[in-house]
């Protein structure tokens, strides 16, 4: 018996068809809340439910539209011969396939959140340019996250054998019955089009401009809910080759330099005194996990995982509340060595990276400085060598140098993933400066305290997994201290130790077991800490805000550096505590804090919220219009910021000649 096909069997089909893509991507934003559920579900009981399912319904659409168009375009093409089963065929996999890689990019995201507090956007293609370990590392996370496996396995199995294919064969006879056909399928291609432009760009009207990562902000109150909001083909598509410098013109030339001015000019009193300069950049050491900076913690018997950086910090300057600027390592590398907050995108991934920038090394090297960048990974990885050097880091000494090195073991050294295990390579670190003609200025990135999450096979009974504890990252930190704990013995003992100032700081947060560090300030909490073995830094705990980019401008100005320089942070020794302020961005939102408060404002230019982030660390309570004068100087001191990076990066004006 032959099955005739209706004329709208097809678009019954597509109808069908895409539904089922809404299913999908809907069950994969419920695996992304479930994996996420201690930083995503902490505002739940202040969101609108309705709200929440309006923005999830409009970036769905808008990326299932873009990825599927392909597939709409086969499937109500108004040509009769898309009726046959060889055009249906190829069509069925055309949105198999696209469709899979959609289900697998969000899936990879559910477990890339917790590392980055954001949905993945285009960049992540150049950060991760110059691995060649992703294969391992893509094979440890499948077997930490077998089920979210099993869930994308199924997910594909159900765009494939619960397709709907048209049925039966149409035949079409006479004249009338080919106008009926190629009305129908006219009028629904001439339909489709505008709905799909509507539905890409997020709205009809023409007020509406192409909706963007920042709008997700509009149904949730903080920027981590954003990712919740949106997807992650949403998030790839909508930023590649997005141009994020945009000058927003808040204020004329005369009045922004008023308000905020990046460059520095040391007085006329300045003299340089020649200490070398170490800088600890320590992979994934979050504030959460050093002692010292928690007594508030569990009644004050908190005791955190590092007895040495404990010590350390009792014989240094520090602050109370210290941050990192981004929560990559692509951001932290900028915000450190440079003094350039990442905002939208991390600097170093944008054509900006090809400005002429200066930093730490190429401001002392000025002065005659020798510098040089130590990363224990293979040479190139994570671009740190090119920007090293283009920041003006002499030499740089990465695995390669190390293996040359006959005093240790070469790649037997080798953690087997990323790079030379810790202990080591901050042992060759050590006796490296020795070699070296004072003054000199040297940074090092650790590696260790990182995924996936082992320590060298000789100290497994020693750090290991402690019962009850479920945070993996635990044993690297404990492991990595100890580390740091025989490179500052070893350094104490060379010649250049007391001639020296060492900064310690992290490049960003990692796994989170405590809510306090799970709130839009908390995921970017990282050590700060300033070490003068000399004794002419007096030890001290300081009631302010430190943060990445105020490193470089403190460390210059301690040294008396006496030229005229660019850096977008504060000398925090000459800055009074109350003045001190911390500079962010996040899925689309700018947050500034200052004395009491923080604000977070869109990238349209709009203040969405004021808290009070000492009294409110879980921002629960918006005072937005309740502060007067406060929230407008903030908002006004924010604009002159994000205005004055941008205008530096689109004309160049990073370095001062």
């Amino acid at each position: 018996m032959k099955i005739k096909k209706s004329y709208t069997s097809t678009l019954l089909a597509f109808v069908c068809n895409l539904t089922m893509v809404y299913l999908v991507y809907g069950i994969c934003r419920l695996a992304y809340l479930f994996e996420n559920w201690s930083v995503l579900s902490a505002g739940f009981d202040t969101l609108s439910f309705w709200e929440v399912f309006k923005g999830c319904w409009m970036f769905d659409t808008s990326a299932i539209l873009y990825t599927n168009a392909l597939y709409a375009v086969m499937m109500l093409f108004p040509f009769h011969f898309k009726e046959t089963n060889f055009w249906q065929s190829v069509a069925k996999w055309v949105f198999v396939v696209v469709n899979t890689i959609c289900i697998v990019a969000n899936l990879v995201d559910v477990v890339y959140f917790q590392y980055t507090g954001r949905r993945t956007t285009s960049s992540v293609f150049s950060e991760f340019s110059h691995e060649s370990n992703l294969a391992g590392v893509f094979g440890v996370e499948l077997l930490h996250h077998w089920y979210l496996v099993l869930l994308g396995l199924l997910l594909i199995a159900v765009l494939i054998f619960l397709y709907v294919k048209p049925k039966g064969k149409l035949t079409l006879k006479g004249w009338k019955s080919y106008l009926i056909y190629y009305t129908i399928h006219l009028l629904c291609f001439g339909l489709y089009i505008p709905i799909t432009i509507c539905g890409m760009r997020g709205g009809a009207t023409t007020a509406v401009r192409p909706i963007t990562i920042s709008n997700a902000n509009q149904y949730v109150n903080r920027p981590a809910e954003a990712a919740l909001i949106l997807n992650t083909p949403f998030s790839l598509i909508r930023t590649i080759n997005k141009n994020v410098f945009v000058d927003p013109n808040y204020f004329t030339r005369e009045e922004l330099a008023t308000i905020y001015n990046p460059v520095h000019t040391p007085s006329d009193s300045h003299t340089l005194r020649k200490k070398n300069v170490v800088v600890l950049i320590l992979e994934s050491f979050g504030r959460e996990y050093i002692g010292a900076y928690n007594n508030q913690l569990d009644n004050g018997h908190y005791k955190g995982y590092t007895p040495f950086v404990d010590s350390l910090i009792l014989h240094s300057v520090t602050y109370d509340y210290t941050f990192g600027n981004g929560r990559k390592s692509v951001d932290g590398m900028p915000s450190i060595l440079s003094s350039i907050p990442r905002f939208i995108e991390p600097f170093f991934l944008t054509p900006a990276s090809l400005n002429e920038v200066s930093g730490l090394a190429g401001e002392l090297r000025k002065a005659g400085y020798y510098s040089a960048f130590f990363h224990g990974a293979e040479n190139g990885s994570m671009g740190f060598e090119a920007f090293a050097h283009a920041t003006g880091y002499q030499d740089y000494f990465g695995r390669t140098e190390y293996n040359q090195d006959k005093r240790f073991g070469g790649d037997k050294d080798f953690d087997g993933m990323w790079a030379i295990w810790d202990e080591e390579f901050l042992q060759f670190y050590a006796l490296k400066m020795s070699e070296m003609q004072e003054p000199f200025i040297t940074t090092v990135f650790t590696a260790s305290s990182h995924h996936p999450y082992v320590v060298p096979e000789r100290y497994r009974d020693i750090y290991k997994d402690e019962p009850g504890d479920d945070n993996i990252m635990h044993k690297c930190i404990r492991y990595s201290d100890h580390a740091l704990q025989l490179f500052f013995e070893t350094a104490s003992r060379q010649p250049w130790y007391e001639n020296t100032l060492f900064v310690l700081t992290a490049d960003h947060t990692n796994l989170s077991s405590r809510q306090e560090y799970q709130t839009e300030m908390g995921l970017v909490s990282v050590p700060l800490v300033f070490f003068d073995p000399s004794g002419e830094l007096k030890p001290e705990r300081r009631a302010g805000i430190a943060q990445h980019i105020d490193i470089m401008p403190t460390i210059l100005n301690y040294l008396g550096y006496d030229q005229p320089y660019m850096a977008f942070g504060i000398d925090l020794f000459n800055t009074p505590v109350e003045q001190t302020w911390l500079v962010g961005h996040n899925n689309g939102i700018y947050f500034y804090a200052k004395g009491d408060y923080v604000i977070l404002f869109t990238e349209g230019g709009t203040l969405k919220a004021i808290y009070n982030f000492k009294e409110d660390w879980y921002m629960k309570n918006n005072l937005l219009g309740k502060l007067g004068d406060i929230e407008q100087q903030m908002e006004r001191e924010l604009k002159a910021i994000i205005q004055s990076y941008m205008e530096r990066m689109i004309e160049d004006q990073l370095v001062i000649h």
